[in-house]
């Protein structure tokens, strides 16, 4: 109605008892619709400009920082056969413990007094190399003995030579004396006779004097090659026998090693989680795996993997807030002080290499400033993770994901920035010394 005359008629005809009245009037409902539709639209362009904590996702897996504390592989090192078990799946270890006890397999070390007849046969080549040695000793005192004998008589020979000497020349004199008077007819034929037999007596004397210089240094000479030619045989198998001894004694402690490893022990402490052997009888080979243990340790760490694409916008000491399997959370990844059941971290360590095609592996520390991980966690648990960055509009984070940008960053890694500052200063450093 358009109300012109000012006489109305809604007290004589009510409006709601008219259809074509009531259809011109706007539903109710539909002005409760338009409102909260004003009332969303107006709260999601606020929430537009409410901060958005940029992140970076990734799963992974509950594991230890340090190598050590990482589930290990017990394997055997000699070859041997399965004799006892000590230990069972879930059991608590000490380090040392027994876990498996094994025997010989091979024939050359069945027999069990092996050792004890190793020791026996060290023993006799060691008094053998006493013997050698009393020898080698003996012979050196004999050529020592032989060699003064022959600078005694070398000396007695040359004294004896030069007494056959004085002996010859006074014999030459009185010869060469009565020759003259021979000649002259002063003495007989007779006495002449004589002294040229005394002198002739004399003259191979002498000479053989001097030839027995010669043979006595010859005969000691002999004497004395022959018991150098003993010692160094003498020195030789004392050598050979020395060798033997060594290898000996090294195949003693190898067979004392070698007897300790039929123990297999446990190497710290942990718990047994799988017998990769099982039975009594069974042949393990060098090298095989017997069980697996789970050490004993407090060290746990996040093992993430992020997309490559990522890894220059993560640095060490980077906030992470992380989802364990099995424990119920709501995370809002962009307002993580809403979030609720999740635990804080802090990468630790960002790998160089890549683990997996387009991906890199960082390790995640618990975040000693926020609440403790649950102690009910187990290595090998799964993991889902977020490495904050920095603040951005909630209307810059939807164009982004929509755009499938990365993530911006606005402040650079504290490793570039050092790295950065590093180069700086070396470049100034030239250019003063220039």
């Amino acid at each position: 109605m358009l109300k012109i005359s000012s006489k109305s008629v809604e007290k004589m005809m009510p409006q709601d008892r008219l259809y074509s009245l009531r259809s011109l009037d706007t539903p109710m409902a539909g002005k409760i619709l338009a409102f909260w539709l004003m009332g969303i639209g107006l709260l999601f362009f606020i929430i537009l400009f409410f901060p958005w904590q940029q992140n970076i996702r990734g799963n992974g897996k509950v594991t230890a920082l340090s190598p050590s504390n990482r589930p290990q592989t017990i394997e055997t090192i000699i070859a041997g056969r399965i004799q006892r078990w000590n230990v069972r799946e879930g059991q608590l270890v000490k380090k040392g413990d027994t876990i498996a006890v094994i025997s010989e397999v091979k024939e050359k070390y069945f027999d069990p007094q092996f050792l004890v007849r190793l020791r026996q046969i060290i023993d006799s080549k060691e008094s053998s190399l006493n013997s050698k040695d009393q020898k080698a000793q003996a012979l050196r005192r004999q050529i020592t003995a032989l060699k003064e004998g022959m600078r005694t008589k070398i000396n007695q020979a040359k004294a004896k030579l030069e007494a056959e000497r004085v002996r010859f020349n006074n014999a030459k004199n009185q010869f060469d004396r009565n020759k003259k008077l021979f000649e002259a007819g002063n003495i007989p034929l007779t006495k002449y006779q004589d002294i040229e037999y005394k002198y002739q007596g004399a003259e191979a004397d002498f000479t053989n004097a001097e030839i027995e210089i010669d043979r006595v240094e010859a005969e000691y000479l002999d004497k004395i090659n022959k018991a150098e030619s003993d010692l160094n045989n003498t020195l030789a198998e004392q050598f050979d026998t020395e060798a033997d001894i060594a290898k000996l004694r090294n195949e003693l402690v190898n067979m004392e090693i070698r007897s300790q490893q039929y123990f297999i022990l446990a190497p710290q402490n942990g718990f047994v989680v799988k017998a990769t052997q099982a039975g009594i009888g069974e042949t393990i080979k060098e090298g095989d795996p017997v069980c697996t243990i789970m050490p004993q340790s407090d060290d746990i760490a996040v093992e993430m993997f992020v997309k490559a694409m990522d890894v220059p916008l993560i640095s060490k000491g980077r906030k992470v807030r992380i989802e364990f399997d099995g424990f119920p959370a709501l995370q809002f990844s962009g307002w993580p002080s809403v979030s609720v059941g999740s635990f804080g971290g802090t990468v630790e360590v960002i790998d160089y290499v890549n683990t997996k095609p387009g991906e890199f592996r960082i390790l995640v520390i618990p975040d000693k400033e926020d609440e403790k991980w649950p102690k009910q966690i187990r290595n090998g648990s799964g993991t889902q993770g977020w490495v904050m960055l920095d603040d951005v509009p909630v209307w810059y984070e939807i164009w982004r994901q929509l755009n499938g940008f990365p993530p911006s960053l606005y402040e650079e890694p504290l490793e570039d920035s050092l790295e950065k500052i590093e180069k700086t200063k070396s470049q100034s450093t030239i250019s003063e010394k220039k």
